[in-house]
């Protein structure tokens, strides 16, 4: 129980809006520090801002349409239209449009707050002319926080794709396989008898770095055989072969568990990309992927109606690589939930050799009955 909540402290929660909400506050208690001018100085003074925000990022805008213009019209937006796409790629959206024509109406409504009328629209052009040039030279570019928020709300993340490829090229096609494989597997093999939730344990180690042979990790692992190979026709090769291994776990006693195991096989990718200088990707930022991966891979499993209840997520921190045994204990770990779980849903022997025996109250029987549902 210890493991999972550390497990759920590593992983990176998603972003939510907080931000807006202090960004909303800050601005309420701006406003209520300043209501002692007039109500249509205040409105005068908050066109004003707003016009130059919105105008100093339109012209910002317009810059970078420039660009897209003059040197990637032919390339990057080929057969896609100015209005519909290109503008708004470069932030020249309605909303943006539709604030600034609306401030511009405000202040003309109310006039000009300060002194001299022409004080007024000098200042915004003055502050929205400084705005792009700013922006350009990243004095207010996005920071990482924000770059990082646009990267996993859009799905952009080196992780996300690794996560959805391992899913729709491997997980989805060999979990549905697996209670199969393994009952074959037993039916031809002096091996203990799997139970009915058995799952495939995937190994995620927050390093990325994955040994090749399991025995090299943790010496009370062993490789014990593979599961029958399993033939799919895949992208034009008939009969692609997808196997599993299966490993024998010994614990503190000397007795053997036998699970199939394995490691995520993109990690190898964020690890040699790691490796390579031209990839600008470094160790903290392939922390960081690894946690985004183990938790899109999460999300996208729960709600996978052919892979539920056929798999094991286990992230295993780096900090503790001075046990040699961590990697075998964090599977028993996971083992023993697991033999838990499957004890919690099946119905005692006397339920289910007399369900409406007398012993028995009618709640159990309701129990009962839900877990032979449940079984099924």
């Amino acid at each position: 129980m210890q493991s999972l909540q550390d497990q759920n402290n590593l992983i990176p929660r998603p972003r939510g809006r907080l931000p807006k909400v202090c960004a909303a506050v800050l601005s309420a208690m701006t406003i209520g520090g300043i209501l002692f001018m007039s109500l249509e100085s205040l409105f005068g003074w908050v066109a004003i801002v707003i016009l130059i925000l919105t105008l100093g990022s339109l012209l910002h805008s317009l810059c970078l349409l420039a660009e897209e213009i003059v040197n990637h019209s032919n390339t990057r937006h080929r057969g896609r239209g100015l209005l519909s796409h290109v503008m708004p790629a470069c932030g020249l959206c309605g909303k943006t449009l539709l604030a600034a024509g609306l401030a511009g109406l405000l202040l003309y409504l109310v006039g000009h707050p300060l002194p001299h009328k022409s004080q007024s629209w000098k200042l915004i052009f003055l502050a929205s002319s400084f705005y792009p040039l700013l922006k350009s030279l990243g004095v207010l570019g996005p920071s990482e926080v924000e770059v990082s928020e646009l990267c996993e709300g859009r799905k952009m993340n080196v992780a996300h794709g690794l996560a959805w490829s391992f899913y729709i090229g491997y997980l989805r096609l060999v979990l549905p396989r697996l209670k199969d494989s393994i009952a074959e597997f037993c039916a031809t093999h002096r091996a203990r008898r799997w139970g009915r939730g058995s799952r495939l344990i995937i190994l995620i180690p927050l390093n990325a770095n994955i040994s090749h042979k399991l025995n090299e990790e943790d010496d009370r692992i062993h490789f014990y055989d593979n599961l029958p190979n399993n033939e799919i026709d895949r992208a034009g090769v008939q009969g692609r072969v997808y196997k599993h291994s299966v490993y024998r776990v010994l614990d503190e006693l000397g007795q053997a568990h036998e699970c199939v195991l394995e490691y995520a096989t993109p990690l190898l990718t964020l690890y040699s990309m790691s490796q390579e200088s031209s990839a600008g990707f470094g160790e903290p930022e392939r922390r960081q992927q690894v946690l985004l991966f183990f938790r899109t891979l999460q999300d996208i499993l729960e709600h996978s109606l052919d892979c539920r209840n056929r798999y094991k997520l286990i992230l295993l921190n780096d900090e503790h690589e001075a046990d040699p045994h961590f990697l075998s204990k964090a599977i028993l770990r996971n083992l023993e939930q697991q033999e838990k779980e499957e004890y919690c849903l099946t119905p005692t022997p006397q339920q289910e050799m007399n369900p409406f025996s007398k012993s028995s109250s009618p709640a159990s029987n309701i129990n009962g009955a839900l877990n032979r549902w449940m079984r099924l």
